[in-house]
């Protein structure tokens, strides 16, 4: 069976080393520009989903959206039927540095792709969205306690 965890691994170790360090101009610290951009994509996210979007467990995910608000990058709402529900959304200091984080991906995703075709492009897309598929369903599975057999 090919090989194809320890290229993703190191691909995505790399690209996010990057992102760290050209973040930390805007004073964002590890992984935290991935909550940043997820919250603007998605307004009004609630914590769970956002964990889930993440794979992420809910205290990591809590623990990097109290920084951010404590930054004054987010902020939470009640939602309007429901007040124990906070939805996340975006400050308008956040609104700033989502452009830089947005043009990091664009440009990473851009050195990642150099020398394929867009039809190699796109189908290597959706392989690897089948790939995080399969991965996704059995995170969740193991999140709910299930154990693999190996």
């Amino acid at each position: 069976m090919a090989e194809i965890l320890r290229p993703i691994g190191g691909i995505s170790r790399a690209l996010d080393a990057i992102a760290n360090r050209e973040f930390q101009r805007v004073a964002l610290t590890k992984g935290q520009y991935l909550y940043l951009a997820r919250v603007t994509e998605h307004p009004g996210i609630i914590l769970e989903r956002l964990a889930e979007l993440l794979r992420v467990d809910r205290t990591s995910a809590a623990r990097a959206v109290q920084k951010l608000t404590q930054a004054g990058l987010l902020e939470k709402r009640a939602d309007d039927e429901n007040k124990k529900i906070k939805r996340l959304f975006v400050t308008a200091q956040g609104e700033q540095i989502y452009p830089l984080v947005k043009r990091e991906n664009d440009y990473s995703n851009g050195i990642a792709l150099q020398g394929f075709s867009e039809v190699e492009a796109d189908q290597l897309a959706k392989y690897l969205q089948r790939v995080d598929q399969n991965v996704a369903a059995n995170w969740d599975a193991v999140k709910h306690g299930e154990q693999r057999h190996y």
